[in-house]
């Protein structure tokens, strides 16, 4: 059965509901009102589900370096194991290549559904090509892709522009801004800075510091750290407003560096509320302002529950897309946030 074409807007307050109207419905925009990890995941679990006993489902993740992808990685386990399904996990070290091969290795394995989280646009087509024609329906973790049956992820247009705008009001609409883009063919990067470049169009005096620093995904806060550094030597106090980055780890090094430097004019944002960043926003002394905190632990539990959905014939009640709420979180709300969402 070919489902209807939706967008799934939201995953909201207490329970898991996926839209099931056609076209785009309204976002919901109070993130104040997401539940915690804990009650968030519990109500995910709760959802009324087939079975998957007899299924053998697929996980190929890029990494479970980072907080994102550990949680996410074992998340999507756990439910789909609870659902009574055999898992193949993998996870590839963060490298694209062996994204590539786990994909391709469980689609010649001929597993019933493939759950991939993250990993390069460009590099896993192929795979997700090859897993369509195999007719194995493919479900992603903030990997956009035509060959997949559902994606799950933040609203990262309203992440990205919000991230933007925030930084752009909080430097005063003016200033030079050091980037880190390393990662434009990752979804969500792409649509972050792809917003960050649409709100500057508005503050004409933000200006970009060319050339963009490209941030590595081994050793990525030393590195980063390295590279704010040299960019600390090159333009004395005053020259640089504030460090711009899609996720966390680039941006803790930079904070590191800007810190040990005394250069507290700079300021810094990025996504994904990794315990380093909080750690460092909620550092009074600290130049880090500002990170989003997503729902990992959901995301895996969701699209656990999608693959449940499909190949127990309810393809219907699967959407294109589902956008779980993200919490944005500064320096005012930075403990309140961790105690409320477990991240403490």
């Amino acid at each position: 059965m070919r489902r209807r074409s939706r967008l799934a807007l939201s995953l909201v307050t207490l329970a898991v509901v996926v839209g099931l109207a056609t076209g785009c419905s309204l976002k919901q925009s109070s993130s104040s009102e997401s539940t915690s990890g804990a009650a968030a995941s519990s109500a995910a679990s709760d959802v009324d589900v087939p079975s998957l006993k007899g299924k053998t489902v697929g996980v190929a993740a890029k990494d479970v370096v980072r907080d994102f992808g550990r949680l996410t990685y074992q998340g999507v386990q756990d439910r789909l194991e609870e659902l009574g399904a055999k898992v193949v996990a993998t996870q590839a070290d963060a490298q694209d290549d062996k994204h590539l091969a786990n994909v391709e290795n469980l689609v010649s394995q001929k597993v019933d559904a493939i759950v991939v989280i993250l990993g390069d646009a460009t590099t896993l087509a192929p795979a997700l090509q090859q897993a369509k024609d195999a007719d194995i329906p493919v479900f992603t973790i903030d990997h956009a892709s035509e060959n997949s049956v559902n994606n799950i992820g933040s609203d990262n247009w309203q992440i990205g522009s919000t991230l933007a705008r925030t930084l752009a009001e909080d430097i005063g609409g003016k200033g030079k801004v050091l980037v880190f883009n390393g990662f434009y063919d990752v979804t969500p990067c792409q649509i972050r800075y792809d917003e960050f470049k649409l709100v500057l169009k508005n503050y004409p005096n933000i200006e970009i510091i060319e050339p963009e620093l490209q941030d590595i995904y081994e050793g990525t806060i030393e590195d980063a750290k390295q590279k704010t550094n040299d960019a600390l030597t090159r333009y004395p106090k005053g020259e640089i407003s504030a460090v711009w980055s899609c996720w966390d780890l680039p941006a803790i090094g930079a904070s590191q560096a800007i810190d040990a430097a005394g250069r507290d004019e700079i300021k810094v944002y990025g996504v994904d509320a990794e315990p380093g960043a909080l750690d460092l926003i909620q550092d009074p002394d600290s130049v880090y302002q500002f990170t989003v905190a997503q729902q990992p632990t959901l995301f895996g539990t969701t699209s656990a529950n999608n693959v449940a959905l499909y190949l127990g014939g309810k393809q219907d009640e699967v959407p294109l897309s589902t956008y779980l709420d993200a919490v944005f979180i500064d320096k005012a709300n930075v403990a309140d946030e961790r105690k409320r969402l477990g991240l403490e």
